[in-house]
């Protein structure tokens, strides 16, 4: 055989066994990624995805909860690169890896929960699945993680004021660092799993997150100062990885999308009973929870924040303005 036609069978066995791989790949046992508890209403969903996958499908499938296979950091990496077919994540880190998703995480840039819902199920939510996709992650579906508020040990936050000199846990995302700074609080990116012990012995003041985060994790029981500034209403993706996604017959990827929405009602009904008890478990556990009467205060703060965004990728002004648009 001349070295041509060596490298030409070479080059043809080389795109059959990818194109085998990836059938194999999506054909396999898939693993998939998820922070919280077996019983957290994210949990659920992921559990009634695979049951619905596994019934549509000849794919077999399992989440793995309670973060045995990483950290967030690590497991979208991994999803990534194939190594983990599928996850839950909150976009909110999302944004250093795809620019446009920062949008949804900008402070105050939903109306409420209905409208979060309403622009993300539209052609917005389809707009920015297509971003992701373009950094090997396939959104599938949009999951509730509830509006967040601040938290902490000291005292309870009625004014921008009291926020100063603050430090708060945030995600990792430079939006969140800005947003603590811009209402004069100090911010400390630190991994969800630390933020317990972080609290218990002062290494910072508080957090911030939504009633089942707050009470599931038992952060009320070290930081009883709950302030409703619901700041934060950012969406989790259940996503998939283009590597496997793209490895789906049409017909599987019809299936595979069906069940995703339709595990993203069940999560959303599974939130609204959820954040009800668990507000109730922390409040009766002695929780000092407050409104906060100015909260135009706080909006009117972050423009700076919103501003900076802008400058950095300037194509979120379009979405801002996309979300805007959305009754």
């Amino acid at each position: 055989m001349n070295k041509m036609n060596f490298l030409k069978t070479a080059t043809t066995t080389l795109v059959a066994t990818s194109a085998l791989l990836a059938v194999s790949s999506a054909h396999a046992n898939w693993k998939g990624w998820n922070i919280h508890v077996p019983d957290y209403p994210v949990s659920i969903g992921m559990d009634k995805f695979t049951s619905l996958v596994e019934a549509n499908t000849d794919i077999k499938a399992k989440t793995f909860h309670n973060g045995v296979l990483g950290n967030q950091s690590d497991a979208i990496k991994q999803v990534q690169l194939g190594a983990l077919s599928f996850a839950v994540f909150n976009l909110g880190p999302i944004g250093p890896i795809v620019p446009a998703t920062n949008v949804v995480s900008l402070p105050f840039v939903f109306k409420d929960m209905d409208h979060m819902h309403r622009v993300m199920d539209g052609p917005f939510g389809d707009k920015l699945s297509a971003a992701m996709e373009e950094k090997g992650l396939v959104g599938l579906a949009w999951y509730d993680s509830g509006a967040r508020s601040f938290y902490n040990s000291v005292k309870p936050i009625t004014e921008v004021a009291d926020m100063k000199g603050l430090k708060f846990r945030v995600m990792g995302n430079p939006i969140f660092v800005e947003m603590v700074e811009a209402l004069g609080g100090n911010a400390t990116p630190m991994a969800f799993s630390e933020v317990f012990q972080s609290l218990k012995t002062g290494v910072i003041d508080g957090a911030e997150n939504n009633w089942p985060s707050y009470e599931s994790t038992s952060h009320f029981e070290v930081a009883s100062y709950y302030s409703l500034s619901q700041h934060l209403i950012i969406p989790e993706c259940l996503c998939m990885s283009k590597i496997t996604w793209d490895g789906l017959s049409d017909d599987d990827k019809a299936a595979v999308k069906s069940a995703a929405r339709e595990s993203a009602v069940l999560q959303r009904e599974e939130w609204a009973k959820r954040a009800l008890k668990s507000r109730k478990i922390v409040e009766a556990g002695g929780v000092k929870f407050n409104q906060i009467p100015n909260k135009a205060a706080f909006q009117d703060a972050m423009g700076m924040v919103y501003k900076k965004a802008v400058e950095k990728s300037p194509i979120l002004e379009d979405y801002i303005n996309a979300i805007k648009a959305v009754d």
